[in-house]
């Protein structure tokens, strides 16, 4: 109830009353309390479920009119993993400049999160490094994301030309919160080649995973994207494991269902024109084959135990 009113800009008292006034309307309650959290009933979420398609609806009404009034107006909507977010801000500043009179909805979350945005109708766009299964969606893909592992500078491993995977097994391993793509890439790619790491601490964002491995409490695998600035800092190593980098792909992705936008339709061709085909990874610096990621294992290790996939 908070969260709505800070959202609508009102009073959460406010907020309730409507609530309450909506359960008298419509004649069902709406909300079920258990303890100090609120829960939808069943007939709450059968409307909610009607009033995300009405939302949607309505979005699309907008959009079609706004193709009529070209580029003035109108409102792009785009969800994005958090990874993306270390190459786009730069993307949204020259469209925002291109087309002023077009708002600008920016959702980042995890993939979990930004695929069920897109399901929900929530978003126009989604940019994530993998397309759900299962939707009808046209996905695009724009450029290479690939993962590395990385450490302390002063980690014993640093110091080694070359590092096989099998090594990690005695190593702690900082990851991202189940829902990630980074984390299930990550752990599909220890799947398939039989390797083990002990699973260190569960963090929900790349700037706490790299915050977490400059402290020293373990290895962490990580967008080479998102570690620019800490390579020359020298505040973080690559380690040269072998079979990294894991070359995942960042798409754009809209649902076939939905009618794209003209302002949609003016930011994906901005992406697409510029940002480059591919992220090069050196070899000498950063080491490493590319090879796919493979099925992922099943379960969820617990904290201290050692994990395969």
């Amino acid at each position: 109830m908070s969260r709505a009113a800070e959202e609508m800009h009102l009073t959460q008292p406010a907020v309730s009353m409507q609530m309450k006034q909506l359960e008298e309307q419509i004649g069902v309650p709406l909300l079920e309390q258990n303890g100090r959290r609120l829960y939808l009933t069943e007939a709450g979420q059968a409307l909610r479920g009607h009033a995300q398609r009405f939302a949607a609806q309505t979005m699309e009404l907008q959009a079609t009119m706004d193709q009529y009034r070209g580029l003035e107006r109108g409102v792009l909507r785009i969800a994005v993993v958090s990874t993306a977010n270390y190459f786009l801000p730069p993307l949204i500043a020259a469209y925002s400049e291109r087309y002023p009179g077009v708002r600008i909805s920016l959702q980042v979350g995890n993939r979990e999160s930004v695929l069920s945005s897109l399901v929900d109708h929530r978003t126009d766009l989604a940019i994530t490094g993998e397309p759900p299964e299962g939707v009808d969606v046209e996905a695009q893909r724009f450029m290479d994301n690939p993962l590395v592992v990385i450490a302390n500078p002063n980690h014993p491993l640093v110091c080694l030309g070359r590092v096989a995977l099998p090594r990690l097994r005695d190593e702690r391993l900082v990851v991202r919160e189940i829902g990630s793509g980074t984390r299930a890439a990550t752990e599909r790619h220890f799947t398939a080649h039989k390797a083990d790491y002990i699973l260190g601490c569960e963090l929900s964002s790349n700037e706490a995973i790299k915050q977490a491995v400059q402290a020293g409490l373990g290895l962490g695998v990580v967008s080479l994207q998102t570690i620019e600035l800490e390579l020359e800092t020298r505040r973080l190593a690559v380690l040269p494991v072998e079979s990294f980098p894991i070359i995942r792909h960042w798409f754009i992705v809209h649902r076939r269902d939905k009618r794209v936008s003209a302002a949609s339709q003016a930011f994906r061709a901005l992406l697409l024109s510029e940002v480059s085909a591919a992220v090069i990874v050196d070899p000498q610096t950063q080491a490493g084959t590319t090879e796919r990621s493979a099925r992922s294992g099943k379960g969820r290790p617990r904290k201290g135990s050692r994990v395969r996939g």
